[in-house]
């Protein structure tokens, strides 16, 4: 596992990222409640973490896991969003995505899906599994 490897990031965004923590939106309040202070299987994930020119939502450090919440305005920079993870996964990121209103209605989905991406990763940390895509 990449446990130990530097994250280049912008520091222009820092201010940015206190801002959107303070901003946050439903979605990523509930999420952050449930995956705070080591709750996901011992692993402690940060919100709005400056990441190259980029903020992802949620990232734990150890695992080099972003997710990423997808709001209404999704649809509108889908192109932007495919570009962003395009990048981040070349610097070793891997991503779980949930739309807004699977975090807000399902939960327990949601944490249990990103328990078994977890889980595979961790098991054979050689590759990294490919994250559940939306709806399954």
């Amino acid at each position: 596992m990449p446990r130990n490897k530097i994250i280049p990031y912008n520091p222009v965004l820092r201010d940015l990222a206190r801002n959107l923590r303070k901003e946050s939106t439903l979605s990523e309040i509930l999420l952050w409640k449930e995956i705070k202070t080591k709750q996901i299987l011992g692993y402690q994930f940060h919100r709005q973490v400056p990441i190259d020119n980029y903020i992802a939502d949620f990232f734990c450090h150890e695992l080099f896991l972003a997710i990423e919440i997808d709001g209404i305005s999704h649809a509108l920079k889908e192109t932007y969003d495919e570009k962003r993870q395009q990048r981040l996964e070349s610097l070793g990121v891997r991503f779980l995505r949930f739309d807004d209103l699977e975090v807000k209605f399902q939960m327990e989905s949601v944490l249990s899906r990103i328990k078994e991406w977890i889980n595979a990763y961790t098991q054979n940390s050689q590759t990294s599994p490919s994250p559940p895509s939306k709806g399954d």
